[in-house]
């Protein structure tokens, strides 16, 4: 699959730090749109309105997690086809996953490297590398 001309990311995580160093290495490393959402509710209506081209989901949050999201989502018929891709420090080895059921394009650890990061969320959404 190309990648779209200038992806647009939708980061959603409570904590704020790792939003913004998200969003900084997103936009300055990789030049793509970002747009981020502290909590679930609000990732729901910023997908609706702007339709970005993926997700970056933070599994563990207050109010509503990153599962009953990821289930917002595919439930609307107007963001279901948005890949999402989640964001967890919980990554364990073997075993069942608190995803396994979910119809995720990947899952990347947290802490994360941010200078690969854009090239992990490419892959993982099987986008051919940029020019």
């Amino acid at each position: 699959m190309t990648t779209p001309a200038r992806p647009t990311i939708l980061i959603v995580d409570d904590d704020d730090s790792i939003r913004e160093i998200t969003q900084l290495t997103l936009e300055v490393v990789a030049e793509w749109d970002v747009i981020a959402a502290d909590g679930g509710a609000a990732a729901v209506e910023l997908a609706r309105q702007h339709h970005p081209d993926a997700v970056l989901l933070d599994l563990m949050m207050p109010v509503m997690d990153g599962r009953a999201t990821f289930l917002a989502l595919q439930a609307d018929e107007a963001t279901r086809d948005i890949p999402v891709i989640l964001l967890t420090a919980k990554l364990g080895i073997g075993g069942h996953q608190p995803w396994d059921d979910l119809a995720v394009a990947g899952v990347i650890s947290k802490p994360f490297n941010p200078v690969l990061l854009p090239t992990e969320i490419a892959e993982l959404l099987g986008w051919e590398p940029s020019a």
